[in-house]
Order: structure tokens, then C-alpha cells, then sequence
């Protein structure tokens, strides 16, 4: 129990190194003498045997070859030891010269020099490594190795393997290295061979991997699909090694190696941003970010800090996030010119307040009610913020001189079904027609659902896969499009960079998702089986929910700009006396509350808004015998 219980005392560790250059010394004289040394020799090597161990001593004291933990010998203990035995070996070869020109002779042979510090270093690397084996199988003796596929030979691959080998509370057996770059395919990493990705089923087929690793930086995210598609079709888990930055000390714990995460399996390739447009707009200008401690405004502010503005101002009427996103960009970000306001994006009379105080030059609008559901039972609340507090914010920048206002829309404005969707479309309506009468340059971004934002499926299902299930689908054939969150708002500072003012900008959201697919596929990343550890159960469309949302990339709907991924919208432009009084007369009808007559007018100002699923769908069927 001795390798349990307590680690080797220093003092003994430095014993065994002092008598393992006792050793090598002597057999550094045996081999240079062809094993019969001359008597002068002897003579020689009585004299200096001592000023050689001194010499080994201090550099082994220096350096602290013996602090090291046996057992976890790593490649820091073998340089040390490298270093420990060259200082003092280059010591006695340095001062050789300086014996020959006094006594014509050496101190030391250079032969035995480098034979005893060839020896000695292999020696006490040698003697680490062994114990450090020893010991893990003593540690480990009846557990069945389990067989690991490391995708990526790189760096981190190397690393990840290493940090497999070392640590005592596993045994993993690293069957092969998968490799995109062909230049590495078919050699061998400490042992393990380096195989193309096309050999991944093959492994899989023929053995029982128990996961595989993802350690590559530079695997795409269609060789990751591909992958993931493999591993859950063979029952193997998926894990993901972070970043380097994020290793702890510069160096991986095997426990920092996670379950992937669904989020990263529906990635796609990385946005190119022109971002010194980005830099131009943004670069010492007064920034106001309503909503800012939402998943969607908390992102804007961490991605326009690199762009160094004069002051980043977060408004959210939510005090709890919103002093967590104060204390995340002060204390990760180093951020000192930021101000977190509390406040009703509703309420005139202070926002104007914090545009008098703060003067921003460019609004990122992200403020808005945004579940489909909840503002279908509740119209007079999605009126109240989304037109409301809209209208108020578009107003005061163009009256305090805002160069910049980019409102954060939705993909469920486009023909909408719901009261979210149509207050929404009421707010690009308003202020894209008020572009056309100030000099604020009013720029819409309409995107669809975001990955891990606040309401999204898929913390939802995260949730329910946590407790057990069943996980609940409103209907077996909804889909729905996807985008990362910093993917959005990555574009969203394109979008703004670029735009003129009045467009409505959207974006590409890639292929459509069947969250059918998406539920069952988490459930087995998260190493359950459908059916037998849990279930999904199908509970109908909500009020106001489409089964699927519009394409976006329509092409007769849209006109491309230079960048792929975001276009502008082809819609129809209204006359803002017109747009006024319409808003005017929908706001006149909060104070009533009678949620059929504001829902009457919505659909009035929006004249394709078809309620689906919902108890407004009856105003539709009066519109249509009218027409």
C-alpha cells in the first residue's frame, strides 16, 4: 500500500540519484577502459570520484530533480534532469583546459564526460519511469482498458494522449489517432498510428470504443457532424477537449475533457468580418445596447469591446443579470468605461434621462418579448414593449442625434402567425418608415432561433434530459432554423457596419432542423436510449406557432449583398404619416385592454398576419368574408 499511502521522502529520492551516478561513473571508466582500467586511473578516479558526485549533488539541488513525484514523472522531470547532469558534466569539461595547461593532463577524460552523462541521464530518467509504470499497474491492476479514438495528431492531440496515459484514476487504451491533414496519415504518434477520417467507422465497427476525442482546433464543423453522426449510430460518446487558453496553468486535466455539447455539433464554418468597417463605426463612440443582459445583448457587448468604444452603456430593466453582465465585462473583459443602467425601455421619461446623460451615438436595440406563446395570451404586453418600447427608443435617438439604431428582429415577422411575430413586424415597419424623415440611419437584423438563448428549445430539452424526461415536442414534423448566438451577433455588427439605413437585413440560417432529430440526438449524447431511459412526447402546436418558419434565402424575397451570409430584404416601404397614425391609434388601445380589438388592429397595419393555432384566428375568418 506503500504507492497509496504516502509519497517517497526527498531525501531518499536524492539518495537513489547520488548512487545511481555512483554507478554510471564507474561503468563510464569500465566501458572507456575496455573493462581494465590502468592503475594511474584508478589513482585518478579516487581523486576526482568525489568532486564528481559533489558537482552531481548541487546540480540536482539546483535544478530540484528530486522535488518531482515519482509517480507522476512527466517530460518537466526528464529536462530537469537533463539540465541537472549537463551543467555539471560542461562544469568538468570546462575545466579540462584549464588542468591541462597546469599539470598536462585532464581532470576528467572528455570520453568519460559525455559516457557518464549519456548513462546517468538515461539512468535516472530510466528509474522514474519505471516506478511511474509500476505503479499505475499496481494502482489498476483488474480494470479492462477501454478503447479511446483521439481525433486530431496535432499538438493537442499529443497532449490529450498524455494526459490519458497519466492520470491514475483511468485506463484508457488510445486505439488510433483520425487525421484530415494527409501529410500526417499513416505515421505514428508515441506508438499510436495516424489514420484518415474515411477509417473512423471502420474502428468503430471492429471495436468497442468507448469514445472518441475530439481534440483537432481545425476540424470543420461538417467533419465534426460527420463524426458525432458515426459515434451515436455505434452507441460511443462524444468528448471535446477546450481550447489551450482555457487549460488550467497551461496544461489539460483529464477532467476538463467534456460530453459535447449539441451546440457545437450544429456549428458551421466560421464568419469572416470586415471588421475594420466594424472598427470605423464603432472605435470611440458612446454605445447603448437595450436588453443587454439578454443572451442576445450580452453577446453584442462582448463582441463589440475588442472594437475599443468610449463607452459601452447596458440598459435591461432585469437587476439581477444585468449586475452579473456589469460584474462579467468589468472582471473578465477589464472593461472600466461601462455603465449599467436599470430601466423600462416603455418609460419616456427615463429613457430620455439616459440619453441626455449618455448621448450614444449607436443603439443596438436587442430589448423585446420574444416567447410566441406568452405573447399570444397576452397581446397588450407585446404591444406595450415591442411597439411601444420601440417606438420610444427610435424617437429619442433621431431627437438626441443617434448616428446609428440597429434593431434586433425575428425571422417570425416574415408573414406572421403570431402577436410576437406581427408586434415585431409593427416595430421594423415604424422604423424603417422613420428613416426616411431623420438622420439617423435606422437598420433592421432579422434572424431566427438562436442556440442556448434565453426561451430556446434547446436548454429546454437540456433540462428535461437532466430530470429525466419525458421530453416534450409540440409536433413531430416542426422544424426550425439555427444559429449560434455569437454567429448572430457577429452579424448582426456586419449588418450594422454596413447598412445605410432602411434596410431590413436577414441572414443565411443554413438547413432547416427537424427538432425531432435534434431531441433524439441530445438524449444520446447524453448517453440515454429513446424509449428505454426516457421519452419524447408530443403535445401539439402552441398558440400562434408555425409548424415551419419561412425560408429566408428566398431568392425572389431577397437581394445579396457582399457578404454570403446576409441579404436584404425585398419588402414593401410605407409613408411614416401614414405608419404614425396607425401606431398612434394601436398604442390608444393599451389603456383598454380588450386583447381582440388590438389584435384587430395589428392585423389592420400587417395585412398578412394570419393567426395560426390561436383564438384570434376568427378575426381572419371576418376579414376574409369582408374581402
Amino acid at each position: 500500500m506503500i504507492f497509496y499511502e504516502k509519497h517517497t521522502p526527498r531525501w531518499i529520492v536524492f539518495g537513489i540519484d547520488i548512487a545511481i551516478c555512483v554507478f554510471s561513473l564507474i561503468l563510464s571508466y569500465l566501458l572507456r577502459f575496455n573493462f581494465s582500467i590502468p592503475p594511474e586511473e584508478i589513482d585518478s578516479f579516487i581523486v576526482v570520484f568525489p568532486f564528481v558526485l559533489m558537482s552531481r549533488g548541487i546540480g540536482f539541488y539546483f535544478f530540484k530533480t528530486y522535488a518531482g513525484i515519482v509517480r507522476y514523472t512527466s517530460t518537466r522531470d526528464a529536462r530537469q534532469i537533463l539540465l541537472s547532469a549537463g551543467a555539471s558534466s560542461f562544469f568538468f569539461a570546462a575545466l579540462n583546459p584549464l588542468s591541462y595547461a597546469v599539470r598536462e593532463t585532464f581532470i576528467v577524460p572528455y570520453s568519460i564526460i559525455i559516457i557518464d552523462f549519456i548513462t546517468s541521464v538515461f539512468m535516472l530518467t530510466a528509474y522514474r519511469l519505471s516506478l511511474k509504470m509500476i505503479y499505475l499497474e499496481y494502482k489498476n491492476p483488474m480494470r479492462p482498458k477501454r478503447n479511446v479514438i483521439i481525433y486530431g495528431a496535432g499538438e493537442a492531440g499529443i497532449i490529450t494522449k498524455r494526459t490519458l496515459d497519466r492520470d491514475a484514476g483511468t485506463k484508457y487504451k488510445v486505439l488510433a489517432f483520425i487525421e484530415d491533414d494527409p501529410g500526417k496519415q499513416g505515421k505514428q504518434v508515441e506508438g499510436v498510428t495516424i489514420y484518415s477520417a474515411s477509417r473512423l467507422e471502420e474502428f468503430l465497427r471492429d471495436n468497442d470504443v468507448a469514445h472518441l476525442i475530439l481534440s483537432s482546433v481545425t476540424i470543420t464543423p461538417q467533419k465534426k457532424q460527420e463524426a458525432a453522426d458515426l459515434c451515436l449510430s455505434y452507441s460511443t460518446k462524444i468528448l471535446n477537449v477546450p481550447p489551450p487558453e482555457s487549460w488550467i496553468n497551461g496544461e489539460l486535466s483529464f477532467k476538463q475533457i467534456k460530453k459535447i455539447k449539441i451546440e457545437e455539433l450544429l456549428e458551421r464554418d466560421p464568419i469572416r468580418l470586415d471588421t475594420a468597417a466594424i472598427k470605423k463605426q464603432i472605435e470611440g463612440r458612446c454605445i447603448l445596447i437595450t436588453g443587454a443582459a439578454g443572451s442576445i445583448g450580452s453577446e453584442i457587448v462582448r463582441q463589440i469591446i475588442p472594437y475599443s468604444p468610449s463607452k459601452i452603456v447596458l440598459l435591461d430593466i432585469a437587476e439581477s443579470p444585468l449586475c452579473d453582465m456589469e460584474l462579467d465585462v468589468r472582471e473578465k473583459f477589464h472593461v472600466k468605461n461601462v455603465e449599467a443602467v436599470i430601466g423600462d425601455i416603455r418609460n419616456r421619461d427615463r429613457m430620455k434621462r439616459v440619453f441626455e446623460v449618455f448621448r450614444p451615438q449607436i443603439v443596438y436595440h436587442a430589448a423585446a418579448y420574444k416567447h410566441v406563446p406568452m405573447m399570444e395570451e397576452n397581446p397588450s404586453e407585446a404591444l406595450y414593449t415591442n411597439v411601444h418600447g420601440t417606438k420610444t427608443i427610435a424617437d429619442l435617438s433621431v431627437e438626441y442625434g443617434v448616428q446609428h439604431f440597429v434593431m434586433i428582429s425575428t425571422d417570425k415577422a416574415v408573414n406572421p402567425t403570431s402577436v410576437m411575430g406581427a408586434s415585431k413586424r409593427i416595430a421594423e415597419i415604424y422604423t424603417q418608415s422613420l428613416n426616411r424623415e431623420a438622420s439617423t440611419h435606422f437598420i433592421t437584423t432579422r434572424f431566427g432561433n438562436v442556440l442556448g438563448s434565453n426561451g430556446s428549445v434547446i436548454p429546454r430539452f437540456r433540462k428535461q434530459i437532466e430530470e429525466g424526461g419525458p421530453v416534450t415536442i409540440t409536433h413531430p414534423e416542426i422544424n426550425r432554423y439555427f444559429m449560434t448566438i455569437p454567429e448572430a451577433c457577429q452579424l448582426v455588427l456586419e449588418a450594422g457596419a454596413m447598412g445605410k439605413g432602411g434596410e431590413i437585413f436577414i441572414f443565411d440560417m443554413g438547413q432547416s432542423v427537424k427538432i425531432t432529430d435534434l431531441a433524439k440526438k441530445m438524449i444520446k449524447l447524453s448517453g440515454l436510449t429513446l424509449g428505454k431511459d426516457i421519452q419524447i412526447v408530443y403535445t401539439g402546436l402552441r398558440p400562434g406557432e408555425k409548424l415551419y418558419e419561412e425560408l429566408l434565402s428566398d431568392h425572389e424575397n431577397t437581394i445579396p449583398t457582399h457578404h454570403p451570409k446576409i441579404m436584404i430584404a425585398k419588402v414593401k416601404e410605407y409613408d411614416f404619416k401614414i405608419v404614425s397614425d396607425h401606431i398612434s391609434e394601436l398604442l390608444s388601445l393599451f389603456g383598454g385592454q380588450n386583447n381582440e380589438v388590438i389584435v384587430a388592429k395589428m392585423k389592420e397595419i400587417v395585412p398578412e398576419f394570419r393567426s395560426n393555432n390561436s383564438v384570434f384566428e376568427k378575426l381572419d375568418a371576418g376579414n376574409d368574408l369582408k374581402k
